[in-house]
């Protein structure tokens, strides 16, 4: 029985875990949930499953769901050090880390401390402190287990490898909803638009990064720390079916892809479940009803994105927390109707201008990276997200 904490539970990553774990009981149990502040959901969750502990980040939304679990004998904890608690749980084996954004990174960190395998949905760890996690999680002992449907396909193709060394990585991505779409087009979208994936259903802030290719540029950052390969080797086409999960091309031009529906429930069992291939909830993908494959060079000059996050991926240390940083920002504020998309760029091109790198930034100068990011960002464009 492999005892599983689940932090980011009520997002999309954390529902689709509890699929998985619904599903396998006699191999998986839920030892502990994390989440924000969607109590509602939560108490569900908590009801159903029957975990140790649960963490709310929301300090009131924690009272509350105190409150209506004290019948249960459910342990209820809050803020950043409850979200620590969890990571470190000693009945935990493994953390799904499906939180959104930088504030997976300390729990992150924690959690391989404490010896914890990592089943990762949470890029902003690798792509803001890839350079801390992966000597740590080498040093304790720790399997780090890609969740996200690209780094899966890749982590399954490098199973049985041997020692043949990797030709590229071949990175696919959908196009998301505006493929095609010129730079003068762009001005005119909304957010509702841009929510609107074609081929993915995905939580708020990443359905946007998937629009923009910034998602697909915090891959590549991920990529280049989960198997160790430099940004020239990987290589980001377009496979708008999003059946071509991703591909490892090997030395001998042997090109090993995984295939597979558009379901996350899939690569999250894998890194739950890894080596073994086991029964899933997910609809199994017909060929037979298969019109074609089709792939396309992702058009860089209107995606910016992309490009962007291969410059901050190169010039390395503290460059890459900019990026993502500043994308986060950018990513709130048009959702909320602040500025057009094009200026999501705008602003990641003008933070990155203007930042001082350091070389190999703590988890602390890290933090301070982002802090100064949102208060230039505040400051400027006069638009506050409390």
């Amino acid at each position: 029985m492999k005892r599983v904490a689940v932090l980011g539970s009520t997002g999309s990553i954390g529902v689709q875990s509890l699929d998985v774990i619904r599903m396998h009981p006699e191999l998986l149990s839920c030892a502990a949930l994390g989440l924000g502040r969607n109590i509602e959901l939560a108490e569900r969750q908590a009801r159903e499953f029957c975990p140790k502990l649960v963490a709310v980040y929301d300090e009131e939304a924690a009272n509350v769901l105190r409150g209506r679990l004290s019948d249960t004998g459910i342990r209820v904890v809050s803020g950043m050090e409850g979200l620590l608690e969890l990571a470190t749980l000693p009945e935990a084996d493994v953390v799904v880390t499906g939180i959104v954004g930088m504030i997976g990174i300390r729990p992150t960190v924690a959690a391989i401390g404490a010896g914890k395998d990592i089943a990762l949905a949470n890029k902003e760890t690798c792509v803001c402190a890839g350079h801390i996690i992966m000597p740590l999680a080498e040093a304790k002992g720790v399997r780090i287990l890609p969740v996200d449907s690209e780094h899966s396909a890749i982590f399954q193709a490098l199973q049985g490898r041997a020692g043949s060394k990797i030709r590229r990585i071949i990175l696919t991505a959908s196009g998301g909803p505006f493929r095609g779409k010129r730079p003068e087009e762009l001005r005119q979208v909304t957010a509702k638009e841009a929510l609107a994936h074609p081929t993915w259903s995905m939580g708020p802030k990443i359905t946007v990064d998937s629009a923009s290719l910034v998602n697909k540029g915090l891959e590549v950052m991920e990529a280049r720390w989960l198997f160790d390969v430099p940004p020239e080797k990987i290589e980001v086409l377009v496979q708008p079916q999003s059946l071509i999960h991703s591909a490892v091309e090997y030395e001998d031009g042997s090109i090993l892809a995984q295939l597979g529906p558009s379901d996350m429930r899939i690569p999250i069992q894998y890194a739950l479940t890894w080596p073994l291939h086991l029964p899933s909830p997910a609809t199994p993908l017909d060929f037979r009803t298969l019109s074609g494959l089709t792939f396309e060079q992702p058009d860089t000059e209107t995606f910016q994105g992309l490009p962007l996050a291969y410059e901050a991926l190169r010039t390395g240390g503290s460059m890459p927390t900019v990026f993502n940083a500043a994308n986060e920002w950018a990513n709130a504020v048009f959702r909320r109707g602040g500025i057009t998309f094009p200026e999501i760029y705008d602003i990641l091109r003008g933070e990155m201008a203007r930042h001082q790198v350091i070389a190999a930034p703590t988890v602390d100068e890290i933090f301070a990276v982002q802090e100064e990011i949102d208060a230039h960002c505040r400051e400027k464009y006069k638009i506050s997200l409390e």
